[in-house]
């Protein structure tokens, strides 16, 4: 691993690589604000009789997905910080702001990773509600954490999502519907297979030098790890093989049927492939070149496979990576009204820069008008309603519960960084802190939606990461929910109204997270407090419940998380840093009462 870097700063640096696309296309605007990357709408042609198709994720996998945003392909990309999704305020204000109005509805296509899953979905929420047409697919190709490990999580997304982007931005330049092209985006992704190793993890600018000879550590000289993430996850083993013998357990994890864990895609000799080879970002071309010699070699030899087409470079890499990844792509009959095939779609044009082809020059030479980017503002902001409670109460219990999370920090951020990445009590700390802000300096109303929705944005804006998502999202479900029991006359809310609500939000939440109890995560807190609360209407009874629910995840083997890849010793000690938060919350929202 390599700890040297011509910038370290690492903000700096994602909106320079982001800044620098409109210099290589200039078809393209920055939104540097949120960190989007777009088309000019008159580059567009016909936007009526086209579907936009957005993708997004963190930062230091170039090109994916910036690089891909250009005709032929994205209509826009939503940025994150480096190896972290995009806060759902920055997907929000592009399927809201940055794409084409006229346009026949927006497919969002995600990898498998839970922060993008969950703050891109909750962007797809908020365009519903306002009436737009949007779709979701979410990609799954990685093999390298086989069904037994990855449980409810599924599979990562990695290089194979770039095949199915490209084909689903073929479909959208043609004209197709959104419903055709989410279709077929899902085949697609249900036949490609992907895996990578890597020598080394990756140093993130910004990050201490020492991270840098502890890895050296951690995978000595000539040790490969097999089944690495592009996110420095560690892979499914460490072996001590030469390339062949790499490339050979590689193509065996893709393609042996006999494996159950992992044999997730039927290819038979005669079958028509795509083959794409996936630099990490590290690697030499000259190595690139080896390696592509020796796995159509391979393929050719002991699965008698002849890709049609094999595409090689760096297309969803990992920082500077001395990595790379196999991704391999059954051409399926997709039954166009047009007669397209799925190979006809990888051939489509595209002046994305990150798909091996060349800008037209007529690209080059047109000279685009400055656009007035369209400002954010407070159009989507809740309507008053006849729901009633007592303000002051209100301000009150959730301050209490607030300064309790705060004091928290310490102990979530401990146990965070035994299970996770560390980052779980800063992220509570910082949103409460901003909540708590926003308390002192609003005036309130004894409207319970008008309150709830001033909360609401402010998570959405300040709390970030999986915890921020599930809260963002949670809180905005409640809020619909909340909507549907308002009455034509005042009606004072009960402790069973909010538990009828906190209920039916739970059960939408459910399309974004498979957790439930026993999973260990934050819903083995919040589900005992709202069916307690549900059945006895007793707040302290619930808040009780919660904190005993949290105690009950120390021991408890995750099936959801970070946890699930990251693995390691000391969970069995501590309670799940999601969980202890809200218990804390919630014992300090009823103390509050």
């Amino acid at each position: 691993m390599s700890a040297k870097h011509f910038l370290n700063d690492p903000s700096h640096a994602v909106l320079s690589a982001l800044r620098s696309l409109t210099f290589t296309n200039p078809s393209l605007l920055f939104d540097e604000h949120n960190k989007i990357i777009y088309r000019h709408p008159s580059s567009i042609t016909f936007p009526d009789q086209k579907i936009s198709l957005i993708c997004g994720g963190g930062s230091g996998h170039e090109p994916g997905f910036p690089g891909y945003v250009g005709r032929g392909l994205l209509t826009a990309c939503v940025a994150g910080t480096i190896f972290a999704s995009p806060g759902a305020e920055q997907i929000r204000t592009c399927l809201a702001h940055r794409l084409p109005p006229e346009s026949k509805g927006t497919l969002v296509v995600v990898m498998n990773y839970t922060g993008d899953v969950l703050n891109f979905g909750m962007g797809v929420e908020k365009a519903r509600a306002m009436g737009r047409k949007v779709e979701m697919l979410v990609v799954q190709d990685d093999v390298g954490v086989g069904r037994e490990k990855s449980g409810k999580v599924g599979r990562r997304g990695i290089s194979g999502a770039v095949l199915v982007v490209k084909i689903c931005g073929a479909l959208a330049e043609m004209g197709e519907s959104l419903e055709e092209t989410a279709t077929v985006g899902k085949l697609a992704s249900e036949n490609v297979v992907s895996v990578a190793a890597s020598l080394s993890r990756v140093h993130v600018p910004g990050r201490p030098v020492k991270d840098a000879r502890e890895e050296e550590e951690r995978l000595g000289l000539g040790i490969v790890e097999i089944g690495m993430g592009i996110h420095n996850e560690p892979g499914c083993e460490k072996v001590e093989t030469n390339l062949p013998g790499l490339v050979k357990k590689m193509l065996a994890q893709l393609l042996d049927l006999e494996d159950r864990d992992r044999a997730y895609l039927k290819v038979e000799p005669g079958d028509k492939t795509v083959l794409l080879i996936n630099n990490f970002g590290g690697l030499s071309n000259l190595e690139l070149g080896a390696i592509t010699t020796e796995v159509v070699t391979q393929l050719a030899k002991d699965y008698y496979l002849k890709p049609v087409r094999v595409v090689t470079g760096t297309f969803n890499g990992s920082l500077n990576g001395l990595g790379f990844g196999v991704s391999i792509m059954r051409m399926a009959n997709i039954n166009l009204r047009g007669g397209q095939s799925m190979l006809d779609l990888i051939d489509a044009p595209t002046e994305a820069i990150g798909w091996p082809a060349q800008i037209k020059r007529d690209t080059w030479e047109t000279r685009y008008s400055p656009v007035q980017e369209k400002e954010v503002t407070e159009e989507d902001e809740a309507r008053s309603s006849n729901l009633r409670m007592d303000q002051a109460l209100f301000k009150k219990a959730l301050s209490s519960g607030l300064q309790k999370l705060i004091a928290a920090e310490a102990d979530v951020t401990r146990f965070d960084t035994v299970v996770g990445d560390g980052d779980c009590g800063i992220g509570l700390k910082r949103g409460a802190e901003a909540i708590k802000e926003m308390l002192e300096r609003t005036d309130f109303t004894n409207d319970a939606l008008l309150s709830l929705s001033k909360v609401v944005s402010v998570v959405e804006n300040k709390m970030d990461g999986t915890s921020g998502a599930l809260y963002a999202i949670y809180l905005n479900t409640l809020a619909h929910n909340l909507r549907a029991q308002d009455t034509p006359h005042p009606t004072k809310l009960t402790p069973r109204i909010w538990a009828k609500v906190l209920s039916l939000s739970m059960q939408s939440i459910k399309r974004y997270t498979p957790a439930e109890p026993g999973d260990r995560t934050l819903m083995d807190a919040l589900c005992p407090f709202i069916e307690t609360l549900e059945r006895s209407g007793d707040a302290k009874q619930a808040a009780e419940a919660a904190k005993k629910g949290a105690e009950s995840t120390i021991g408890m083997k995750a099936s959801l998380g970070r946890t699930v890849y990251i693995g390691g010793e000391g969970w069995q000690e501590v309670p799940d840093p999601g969980a202890h938060g809200l218990s804390e919350f919630l014992t300090g929202l009823v103390e509050g009462l």
